[in-house]
């Protein structure tokens, strides 16, 4: 059960392919200027040499900042660039094995919900976050099972105390209805990332989720 609130409320899940052409680490500095809480770097496609050279450079910013970066599903580039944690799904690396990993063990571990009865099992007992994914059906992530929408995310909320990230299809219109729901926080790729000026999109969803 969570006993401490979760400090975030805008989370950044970035990579160089959703960026559109600009500089992947110019958006991430201009989105931690406009207001995201945290940064999750994740990099499907690239070798592993690329995506650690990736985190490398990503991290010198997040910690410039006091940021928390978040590696997706990659317990090599976790260790190695000492990030604050790593958030997998239902058929990466499981949260339990990597709570028996010296270097990762105390960090922060999110794990992705696609079914209720996730809900139960000891992979989320021992996860800081659950990412709800997605809300709504999303081009950046195909290969998901279930679209909450806002009424799963009010039926997750009454049956965990975890702290809630939501993912998939949110922008500003709909941001604050995802929060009113039940999650803590959301998370964003192409509101920020696509945004012709990823500051202000960052500063205007944020004022939209804690107003």
């Amino acid at each position: 059960m969570n006993v401490n609130p979760f400090p975030y409320s805008l989370y950044l899940v970035i990579s160089e392919d959703d960026c559109m052409g600009k500089n992947f680490l110019e958006v991430a500095e201009q989105a931690i200027l406009g207001g995201v809480d945290m940064i999750q770097l994740r990099e499907k496609k690239d070798s592993p040499e690329v995506f650690l050279q990736k985190a490398m450079q990503l991290i010198e910013i997040t910690n410039k900042y006091g940021i928390p970066l978040i590696i997706n599903d990659n317990i090599t580039v976790t260790e190695k660039v000492n990030s604050a944690g790593i958030h997998v799904g239902n058929s990466d690396a499981a949260p339990q094995n990597l709570r028996q990993r010296p270097l990762i063990r105390n960090k922060m571990i999110g794990y992705s919900i696609e079914h209720l009865a996730q809900l139960d099992n000891e992979q989320t007992a021992v996860a800081d976050y659950l990412g709800i994914s997605p809300v709504f059906k999303t081009k950046t992530k195909t290969d998901t099972i279930t679209e909450w929408g806002l009424e799963g995310i009010s039926q997750i909320r009454q049956l965990t105390e975890k702290p809630l990230v939501a993912i998939g299809n949110i922008h500003l219109e709909n941001a604050k209805a995802v929060i009113n729901a039940g999650a803590d926080c959301i998370a964003v790729v192409s509101a920020i990332c696509s945004a012709d000026d990823p500051q202000k999109a960052a500063y205007e969803l944020k004022n939209e989720i804690v107003k």
